[in-house]
């Protein structure tokens, strides 16, 4: 039987909080104070800034373990200077959300310069980065056949 891979998330009334299950895993998802939330977890944004720094780190690794290059870590330090308050409320007429976003990367191990210029290179080709400079389209897809049970229910079964 093949495994759900569906990425649920429930909003109930508690204002902006949401969870996202995932994997058998659950993440809560909120807006900041200054925006209307109760800031118990991440935006949506720094999650979106997360998936592309933890892709671009881990891309990074596995080619430098494939190397068998000497690479301790990596830190990835991702910002955009917009901020996206305005974006909720003019999402219906204006293109919203950040159109660039900054990143610093920070490699740390016995390194030559050739590795850490190419280890820079390659932060260029994570999957994340790459699909969303691609144009994402979601689309709506007809209810699946599990649709009867709540979210959660089928997101960690």
């Amino acid at each position: 039987m093949a495994e759900n891979k569906d990425v649920v998330i429930q909003a109930g009334r508690d204002h902006y909080r949401a969870e996202v299950f995932a994997g058998g895993k659950r993440v809560v998802v909120d807006e900041p104070l200054e925006v209307g939330g109760k800031d118990a977890g991440p935006s949506p944004y720094d999650l979106l800034l997360g998936s592309i720094g933890a892709c671009t780190a881990m891309t990074l690794r596995m080619y430098a373990d494939r190397k068998g290059w000497p690479l301790e870590s990596v830190v990835v330090r991702l910002r955009q200077a917009r901020t996206y308050d305005k974006d909720c409320v003019e999402c219906v007429s204006s293109p919203v959300g950040p159109h660039q976003v900054e990143r610093e990367l920070t490699l740390e191990g016995d390194l030559t310069e050739e590795q850490k210029a190419r280890l820079v290179e390659l932060a260029d080709r994570c999957p994340i980065k790459q699909t969303l400079e691609r144009g994402l389209h979601v689309v709506a897809a007809p209810p699946s056949a599990g649709a009867a049970a709540t979210p959660v229910d089928a997101a960690v079964s």
